[in-house]
C-alpha cells in the first residue's frame, strides 16, 4: 500500500466555485465535504484526491447568514454532503443539484449538530464571568485607588471570580457562609467596643 500526502489550505466562501472548477479540470476526485461546529461558526472542509495526494480546502466561521455555493455543478456526488451540512449544521448552501430541502434526514430537532450541551454552555458562561471579573479587577487597579482599597477590591474581585467559576449551588453556600462570618465579625467588633468603654 502506498502512502499519500495531505495538505490543508484556507479559502473563502467566494473561492469555492473556482476551487471546485480547478480541481475538476485538473482531474482530481471529490472525496468529501466535512462540517464542524466551532466557537466561530461552522467550518467546512472540502477534500479532493489525485495520485496519492489529498488536498483539503477549509472555509472557517460560516454563519447561518452566509450563502455557500454548491459544488454539485462540478462534482454531483457532493449533493449528499451538502444536504447533510444543511440539515445537521444549518449551512445555507445554494443551488444543490439534488436538494432535499431540509428533508435529507428525518430529524426530531432542527440543526442538531449546532446544539451545545449543558456542560458546554456552563463552560462558556464560566469563561465569560471570569473574563468580566478579571476586567473589573484590572479596571479598578488602573483607576489608581488607594493601596488598601485596591487590595480589598482586588480580594473581592478574586473571590467573585472564584465564585463565578463554582457550581451555582456551591457558590450560594459559600456566599452565605461569608455573610455569616462578616456578621459574626461585626458583632464581635461591637462587643469589643462596648467592653473598652
Amino acid at each position: 500500500m502506498s502512502a499519500f500526502t495531505q495538505t490543508f489550505a484556507p479559502i473563502s466562501i467566494a473561492d469555492i466555485p473556482a476551487m471546485a472548477a480547478d480541481r475538476k479540470a485538473s482531474g482530481w476526485r471529490f472525496v468529501q465535504v466535512l462540517a464542524v461546529n466551532t466557537e466561530n461558526g461552522i467550518d467546512l472542509v472540502y477534500s479532493f484526491m489525485k495520485d496519492g495526494a489529498l488536498e483539503n480546502f477549509k472555509v472557517e466561521g460560516v454563519t447561518k447568514d452566509d450563502v455557500v455555493p454548491s459544488i454539485t455543478g462540478e462534482f454531483l456526488a457532493a449533493f449528499v454532503f451538502e444536504n447533510e451540512a444543511h440539515d445537521l449544521f444549518g449551512v445555507n448552501i445554494k443551488d444543490i443539484a439534488i436538494d432535499f430541502g431540509g428533508n435529507f434526514y428525518a430529524l426530531s430537532q432542527k440543526e442538531p449538530m449546532t446544539i451545545i450541551s449543558p456542560a458546554q454552555l456552563a463552560a462558556r458562561e464560566k469563561a465569560k464571568k471570569l473574563a468580566a471579573a478579571k476586567a473589573a479587577k484590572e479596571a479598578k487597579a488602573a483607576a489608581g485607588e488607594g493601596a488598601s482599597e485596591a487590595s480589598e477590591s482586588s480580594k473581592a474581585a478574586d473571590m467573585e471570580a472564584k465564585l463565578a467559576a463554582m457550581d451555582p449551588e456551591k457558590a450560594a453556600k459559600v456566599r452565605a457562609a461569608m455573610e455569616a462570618k462578616a456578621r459574626k465579625a461585626a458583632a464581635q467588633a461591637a462587643d469589643d467596643a462596648k467592653g473598652g468603654e
